[in-house]
């Protein structure tokens, strides 16, 4: 695990638990039934690696929109070498897909990627060539090696409801092919873009980063596609610097993909070291009916790791 967790972590990340539970397990926030990634950069700085703390950091579930920033590094990539040819409509669906989470924007990077397009059923040596190409969503991870990874899926497009067609056969009868993440390759990522390396040049890293920016005085905070005021980053004060990308399914006909709530933010402020955090939940008190929880639990991670991460 590329977090480590010191006997101090561990024990403030039991009382974390504990506190969050307490605070939203009336809005359906419960313990075996999210995963948590806390994190900071250790004694020596990002070069030192993360410190921090993990509840069941394997837990693989659906992961919603959290694909869509590692389709943001990959397509970044693939325009840095020439894969994906510069065009206004590319820079478009990059930004939309990550500002507003737009899934017809992902899905036109999904087919600028793989060069596949969702339509009717196909069969035969037709279906096995259009599913290798898909696959190299996936082959982009599989080469960095991270252990993180092992498991990962992020070859579906984005749907907001049931799936017909090729992509209905792809995700399998039984669902058995939906993307899917862990807390842990979502913590990877996010350590990556922003302390570690990834297989792009610094230029487009702050690119990404540029994205994912998030500002909660700015005209568009209170928008609820903006993925602000309704998740973890909704009631921080007013000096924390956030980027995020959060993900978030109600009922979409498929029992395997509904009722998530996810988010996954990095948090700087004066006299603090900067804060990841990655939580993946399921339920739909908290999918649905408190949109309030995601934000008071954003303000409780932040007052608690006040003096952990204290420099």
């Amino acid at each position: 695990m590329f977090v480590r967790e010191t006997p101090q972590w561990k024990d403030f990340g039991r009382d974390l638990v504990s506190a969050m539970v307490v605070t939203a397990g009336a809005q359906g926030l419960h313990a075996d039934a999210m995963g948590l990634v806390v994190m900071t950069p250790g004694q020596g700085g990002a070069a030192a690696g993360p410190v921090g703390f993990v509840h069941r950091g394997d837990w693989h579930c659906y992961p919603c929109s959290l694909v869509k920033p590692f389709h943001l590094i990959h397509a970044l990539h693939a325009l840095e070498q020439g894969r994906i040819v510069a065009q206004s409509e590319f820079d478009r669906a990059l930004r939309d897909m990550i500002l507003w989470s737009s899934n017809t924007a992902t899905n036109y990077v999904i087919d600028l990627l793989t060069g596949t397009t969702g339509d009717t059923l196909l069969y035969g040596a037709d279906y096995m060539d259009w599913c290798a190409k898909r696959d190299r969503l996936n082959g982009f991870y599989d080469k960095l090696g991270w252990d993180e990874w092992a498991g990962s899926n992020i070859v579906q497009k984005l749907m907001d409801d049931t799936r017909y067609g090729r992509e209905a056969q792809f995700a399998g009868d039984a669902g058995e092919n939906l993307n899917g993440l862990t807390p842990l390759s979502v913590a990877r990522l996010m350590w990556e873009m922003f302390e570690g390396t990834l297989p792009v040049s610094r230029p487009m890293l702050g690119r990404a980063q540029a994205i994912l920016s998030r500002d909660p005085k700015g005209p568009d905070a209170l928008n609820p596609h903006y993925q602000l005021s309704e998740y973890l980053g909704g009631d921080l004060p007013s000096d924390v610097q956030i980027w995020s990308k959060a993900g978030h399914n109600l009922w979409t006909g498929d029992s395997k993909a509904s009722w998530y709530k996810h988010d996954m933010i990095r948090m700087v402020a004066p006299g603090r070291a900067p804060l990841t955090v990655v939580l993946m939940t399921q339920g739909k008190g908290l999918a649905q009916d408190h949109p309030g929880a995601f934000p008071a639990l954003g303000r409780l991670i932040w007052e608690m790791t006040e003096e952990i991460c204290h420099v």
